[in-house]
């Protein structure tokens, strides 16, 4: 069996900035590679989870020019931990503004997680703005797929770590876990908040990989981290994105025309891989990776391996 690929060697950004949204938020952006190549942008987890530079090194510097930002209220965007005006349809006009303000007309579309999420909802708004999709551990956000999660489910998977995720939360509301925490993360009491934002943020940061990975769980547990991640996602998974059911999968022959690649873990538990499935299906252009052995994360080899290939290919490079 071939080796897998790697990252490429860290880079530094060439250019840095802040987006204007004209509502309360300011975006932090940075672009990376070479000015002038291939155009694409990167869409982060969670939502609230930011980028890190390892993001950069998803794509070869010398064949791409890539925005990178934090979306509303996260990372090194302001104001920090913020709802107001924080929807999926506010972070899909943010991603156009991006793409005008470099002056691509077409761009790749890379996105992960709550980031497939959203790379999906801009793409069936913008198709033609979309040169390639690339998408990994498909996450539709469905009511059973959030009933999944935060529900009956990945709890059967990990009851030990279940236990933590409902400590904070009385008995008698744990029948609907995502309002429970709703309103404790919304509330006045700043210790409360976060204890529910770190129990929020563990039980996401010790389930998204197959074996344990402390160096991608431990960052979950940092309060300030954790209190921008648990408030953005709980308030994105409540209102259940903003998204009529189903919305994702019912417009996806939007994306005919569009060349994409679709990655995911066979042994994802965020995100049961039926609906990586159910994408392929509705998407038949696209490449479908299911990845054996490999859970949710991007850092997983085998995830890793498929992610750039798929960079790699969308540039013109042969392995």
């Amino acid at each position: 069996m071939s080796a897998f690929r790697t990252l490429y060697p860290e880079i530094e950004p060439f250019e840095t900035g802040f987006l204007d949204t004209g509502d309360g938020h300011k975006v932090y952006w940075e672009r990376s590679g070479t000015k002038g190549a291939k155009p694409a942008v990167f869409l982060h987890g969670g939502p609230g989870g930011g980028f890190s530079p390892t993001h950069r090194r998803l794509f070869d510097p010398k064949l791409y020019d890539v925005i990178l930002f934090d979306q509303r209220g996260c990372g090194k965007s302001t104001p920090n931990a913020s709802l107001e005006n924080n929807t999926t349809w506010h972070l899909v006009a943010d991603i156009e503004k991006l793409r005008q303000m470099i002056g691509a007309e077409k761009w790749l579309v890379f996105g992960g997680s709550w980031g497939s999420t959203l790379a999906l909802a801009y793409a069936e708004t913008y198709p033609g703005h979309v040169s390639e999709l690339v998408v990994r551990g498909i996450y539709t956000l469905t009511k059973a797929e959030l009933d999944w999660y935060y529900q009956f489910g990945v709890s059967e998977m990990f009851p030990d770590k279940w236990e933590r995720f409902v400590e904070p939360i009385p008995a008698d509301e744990r029948h609907e876990m995502m309002a429970a925490y709703r309103r404790r993360l919304t509330g006045t009491d700043r210790a409360e908040q976060i204890k529910a934002a770190r129990a929020w943020s563990l039980w996401e940061g010790e389930t998204i990989t197959l074996l344990p990975e402390p160096e991608t769980s431990d960052k979950f547990g940092e309060d300030d981290f954790a209190l921008a991640f648990a408030r953005i996602e709980n308030h994105f998974f409540v209102h259940a994105g903003w998204l009529d059911e189903g919305q994702l999968l019912r417009d996806a022959g939007k994306l005919a025309d569009i060349p994409g690649t679709i990655v995911h873990g066979r042994y994802d538990m965020p995100c049961p891989a039926k609906y990586a499935w159910l994408l392929h299906k509705a998407w038949p252009k696209a490449d479908f990776r299911l990845i054996e052995g490999a859970g949710h994360a991007y850092s997983e080899p085998g995830i890793l391996d498929a992610l750039i290939a798929a960079t790699d290919k969308y540039a013109g490079k042969a392995r």
